[in-house]
């Protein structure tokens, strides 16, 4: 069950996934908080903006984690994010040994919405969390919030195809 506190990280990654999508990059943000409640760390995705692919802000938190916390503040984290996690991601965040996923949109949404705006799915399966890393807690889609990605891909895809 998503709480309000969970909605408050959620509403500040979307934030990030606006400043995303303003950059030119894909509409993603996460906030990396730990057990007390306190922001560690947060990005947005620079894939674009950065040229590289691996820029994604889940694998960017994971990798600040493994190099900043113990093993037991990793495990004791949440991610939230404005997007499941990818593969890669969800994989990344698995082996830096992080908690809890908390995410306002789903893979399986933002496979509707990309097969409904007629765009390419990429050239990974867009595999839920669970498939990849089936022991990490996972929460999402959130209600409502999810509506707000949908709309903020949909301008960033427009703005692409411009």
């Amino acid at each position: 069950m998503i709480s309000e506190t969970d909605a408050r990280y959620l509403r500040r990654c979307i934030e990030l996934a606006r400043q995303a999508a303003q950059a030119g990059d894909g509409a993603f943000g996460s906030v990396l908080v730990d057990a007390a409640g306190e922001v560690l760390k947060e990005d947005r995705n620079r894939t674009v903006t950065n040229s590289d692919f691996t820029l994604h802000p889940e694998f960017t938190l994971a990798k600040w984690a493994q190099d900043n916390l113990n093993p037991t503040e990793r495990a004791s984290s949440t991610v939230y994010t404005s997007g499941e996690h990818c593969p890669m991601c969800a994989a990344t965040h698995a082996y830096a040994g992080l908690g809890r996923i908390v995410y306002a949109s789903s893979s399986e949404q933002l496979v509707q919405w990309k097969t409904e705006s007629g765009l390419s799915l990429g050239p990974v399966a867009p595999l839920p969390i669970n498939r990849v890393a089936p022991d990490i807690p996972v929460e999402g889609p959130a209600p409502g919030l999810d509506e707000e990605i949908r709309e903020l891909h949909r301008l960033g895809w427009s703005r692409k195809a411009a």
